[in-house]
């Protein structure tokens, strides 16, 4: 049997530096949309099963070693939170936010063959990615100041394009300024083109989670016009293992689903085998949370979010959020302070985002070691070498 033997001390050296290595660096960031407060202990006998959610997790299939009934609940949890049609909604629990969109590009490319794709140059990186790989024509819109999409400049390329069926990514929450695309705003301009066929797909990846709670609320689900949605699991809720949700509507899912003999199942999603420990995750914190518990846990981001945002002021850094958000965007860090707190870094700004995990006590820290850094940002410097070879 494989697990017979036992490690060198050498490799159970290196297992344990490792472990010392990860709670120091979990410790000590704030630079990344990844919560740290969770406690799946109870969860680790399941680790001894081969849990594969191949298939359509609405499906019956033959292989039985699988968590398909959570992930069904998991769906529908969020297919409530995002006000889908209880009558024409699916979804699955994905990889991580990057499959979740190519799943909801996918749908649109299959539904409308001879789109165009719209998306802002603020959308996450991913995104230009599977757009290559599914081989959709696309644009880029610009984006305003605070990282939301010009609605202006959306407006006048999709007119001069009014001829070709239109598919938008549309970004709740960007990368860096967590800034958020007005789904009933696009809906609008769409209606006002008069474009029929059209397709929105809404990367929700770490404000979907606490969307719904926002006052004043944005529009970003279905009833606001979305045709599918993406979350990131391992970010707002928390999880070991990177995951995401990919939600739908079922009348678009029946429309790409083809039938497998050899699984038993209809081949639906992006992998043919999935991971079925992650809906486990997922299952085990919504039940413990709720959607109260939900509510409470971006309630605290945002009262962290609010005196980290004050805080850095006082000390004289140009520091703001967007309405709503949790992402504190501030000036580029000197170096020292991005490589301790593991901040984020694009072009002259980093951003501190206050996950549900993170406390006044560590923003103090955070503040302080900025307050008292006497290292100057070095901007990168390039050289020339104009001699022949």
């Amino acid at each position: 049997m494989v697990n017979e033997g036992k490690l060198s001390l050498e490799n159970q050296q290196k297992l344990d530096k490792l472990q010392e290595e990860l709670a120091s660096a979990r410790d000590t960031f704030l630079g990344y949309p990844v919560s740290k407060d969770f406690d799946y202990s109870e969860l680790n006998k399941f680790f001894q099963y081969p849990i594969n959610n191949l298939g359509d997790p609405f499906e019956q299939g033959t292989y039985r070693v699988r968590t398909h009934e959570m992930e069904r609940e998991v769906i529908a949890f969020f297919a409530k939170l995002f006000r889908a049609n209880p009558k024409d909604f699916w979804g699955y629990v994905t990889n991580g936010g990057s499959e979740s969109n190519l799943y909801g590009l996918y749908i649109a490319r299959e539904l409308f063959p001879k789109a165009m794709v719209y998306y802002s140059e603020s959308t996450h990186y991913s995104v230009r990615k599977n757009i290559h790989l599914l081989n959709i024509p696309s644009i880029v819109i610009k984006s305003q100041e605070n990282g939301e999409m010009d609605y202006e400049d959306f407006e006048n390329t999709v007119r001069m394009n009014r001829h070709k069926p239109v598919i938008v990514l549309a970004t709740f929450g960007t990368t860096m300024k967590e800034a958020k695309d007005d789904i009933g705003r696009i809906k609008g301009i769409l209606s006002n083109l008069a474009i029929q066929d059209h397709y929105i797909h809404c990367d929700a990846a770490l404000a979907g989670s606490f969307g719904p709670f926002m006052q004043p609320r944005l529009p970003f689900d279905f009833m606001d016009g979305a045709d599918s949605i993406s979350i990131s699991g391992h970010k707002f809720i928390g999880s070991p293992i990177p995951t995401g949700v990919l939600m739908a509507k079922r009348s678009n899912r029946d429309r790409i689903a083809k039938g497998i003999s050899y699984i038993g199942s209809f081949d639906t999603t992006i992998t043919g085998s999935r991971n079925g420990h992650s809906p486990l995750f997922l299952w085990y914190a919504l039940k413990q949370l709720g959607v109260e518990g939900l509510r409470q846990r971006y309630l605290h981001s945002l009262a962290v979010a609010e005196y980290c945002e004050a805080e850095l002021q006082k000390i004289g850094v140009n520091a703001w959020r967007n309405p709503n958000a949790i992402t504190v965007v501030l000036p580029k860090t000197p170096q020292s302070i991005k490589d301790k707190w593991q901040l984020a870094t694009e072009g002259n700004i980093s951003h501190v985002i206050c996950m549900p995990n993170v406390t006044k006590t560590q923003i103090d820290e955070f503040v302080n070691d900025l307050k008292n850094c006497t290292e100057q940002i070095i901007e990168e410097e390039f050289s020339y070498d104009f001699s022949l070879s």
